[in-house]
């Protein structure tokens, strides 16, 4: 009896308690990010997400609070009478870039006599047809019904008929939509066999250097083919075999630096590197250590600077989050590898000159004034309108706001912010993210974006002809689909 009164009491205190837990939780949850004196509210977040055309996602919102705390915290430098100028600042958020550019002196030095040019193996593939070349003139005929097809073919053997090899390069230039190789008088350049498709490929190797091809099908669409001539392509080729000659020498010299840099990726790195794919952000200052070497501990933040130097095509947080354990492995030993580079870089002594330091660094400081002159936060303009530091700040974030809702509903454009801007500022001010009002937000963007999608239905005019009929009219003698529709 006593268990059950135990039992009894908790579940009537859990019910007195509900709202006021509901109450208190809702408290943690009306927002998603702060930066300086400003806050992003849950309201405001799925307003602007489920008003926008942007899939409905959480990463999708995590995104734009990330772009709304960079854009606050840019405008609460000004108003702090912070000039982002200091060159020691600069040159900690500019590492990655400094680190590449000494990088890439040392390589110059390492690589001196690599490439060799080997004409006898060149010749040899160029005979045995391992290099092909082709120059061609397209008319494309991609997604066309027979019909058209075969105007686009008539065409093509009018070209034809007319094309010889002095006039070809003129001919391409002016008549072959693969507008690329057209401004280069129809040249594909030098391919390895088994590069272009099957019927491109046989075209060219049943020419003789010098001569054209029939018109030739592939999918496409039609293709007059010139096979250059050994002596034309001479030149790619040579180039080509000192590339090759290259990619051997860096590989050699990659293999021998991972060796005797004694690298070894540590336990638990692969787990601690799926998390920081899904929040980079929130690995920025942790010195979790993913791998040793003679260049000394590499640490995820470490990683996380070297992962900003790559271009947003290549995806690569997503490729993390996708990428079996054995790629993240090697992609830690990769980034190892670079940090035994700058080892050896800097036993070497290899600087950056002095301009070219300048150069990085006027290059940050021209990003912020960019920056402030498009959102409206000028140092100038915050301190004519408003002469207290508090003041100054409440201004630059009304500004802020204004211009990030119009941007969202691209009615302005997006303002870049540079990766190392990005981490200054979050260095020297206050800013978070709340994790749970994400959720929120996510939830109420699809209300009204469900909401806005009803009002617009309502508004289309209704039709004459049912368009979804309950019950298909019966098959008809003339209901067989044309060829065209096989």
């Amino acid at each position: 009896m006593k268990r059950n009164f135990v039992f009894a009491a908790a579940a009537a205190f859990t019910l007195s308690a509900c709202s006021g837990l509901r109450d208190a939780l809702n408290a943690h949850t009306d927002w998603v990010a702060r930066a300086g004196s400003a806050e992003l509210t849950v309201t405001k977040l799925a307003t602007l997400l489920g008003k926008s055309r942007a899939p409905i996602r959480k990463d999708i919102a995590k995104s734009i609070a990330n772009v709304w705390t960079d854009y606050q915290l840019l405008g609460t430098a000004p108003a702090h009478n912070d000039s982002l100028n200091d060159p020691k600042e600069i040159d900690e958020a500019m590492w990655p870039a400094i680190a590449n550019l000494k990088a890439r002196k040392w390589y110059n030095v390492v690589s001196k006599g690599w490439g060799v040019e080997d004409t006898a193996a060149a010749k040899r593939q160029w005979e045995t047809g391992q290099i092909l070349a082709a120059d061609h003139i397209l008319l494309l005929a991609q997604g066309m019904n027979p019909t058209q097809k075969a105007v686009v073919k008539q065409r093509a053997d009018s070209i034809r008929r007319r094309v010889t090899p002095a006039n070809f390069a003129a001919t391409a230039k002016a008549s072959s939509q693969d507008q690329q190789s057209a401004a280069q008088g129809g040249s594909l350049g030098i391919f390895p066999r088994g590069a272009m498709v099957p019927e491109f490929e046989k075209a060219v190797l049943a020419l003789k250097p010098g001569e054209i091809s029939p018109v030739i099908e592939t999918q496409y669409g039609f293709h007059i083919i010139r096979r250059p001539t050994y002596e034309q392509v001479k030149s790619q080729l040579m180039s080509a075999s000192k590339g090759r000659s290259v990619s051997v020498a860096e590989s050699t010299y990659l293999a021998k630096l991972e060796q005797s840099g004694k690298i070894e990726v540590k336990k638990g790195a692969i787990a601690t590197v799926r998390a920081l794919g899904n929040d980079p952000d929130a690995y920025r200052r942790d010195n979790t250590v993913l791998a040793t070497s003679t260049a000394g501990k590499f640490t995820t933040a470490r990683l996380v600077g070297w992962l900003e130097t790559l271009p947003p095509q290549a995806r690569v947080l997503d490729q993390i989050k996708q990428s079996p354990d054995s790629l993240l492995v090697q992609l830690i030993r990769n980034f190892v590898k670079n940090e035994l580079v700058l080892k050896q870089a800097d036993s070497a002594k290899i600087q950056i000159e002095p301009a070219e330091l300048a150069q990085l660094r006027a290059s940050f400081v021209n990003a912020v004034q960019s920056a402030w002159s498009q959102l409206g936060v000028t140092p100038t303009s915050l301190s004519d309108s408003a002469k207290s530091e508090g003041d100054r700040e409440k201004l630059a974030a009304k500004r802020i706001d204004e211009y990030f809702s119009r941007m969202v509903q691209e009615a302005a454009p997006f303002v870049s912010v540079p990766t190392p801007l990005s981490n200054v500022l979050r260095q020297k001010y206050k800013y978070s993210f709340n994790n749970a009002g994400f959720d929120r937000a996510v939830q109420e963007a699809s209300k009204i974006r469900s909401s806005a999608d009803s009002a617009r239905s309502a508004r289309q005019p209704p039709t004459a002809v049912p368009l979804n009929p309950a019950i298909p009219p019966p098959p008809t003698s003339s209901s067989t689909p044309r060829r065209d529709q096989k």
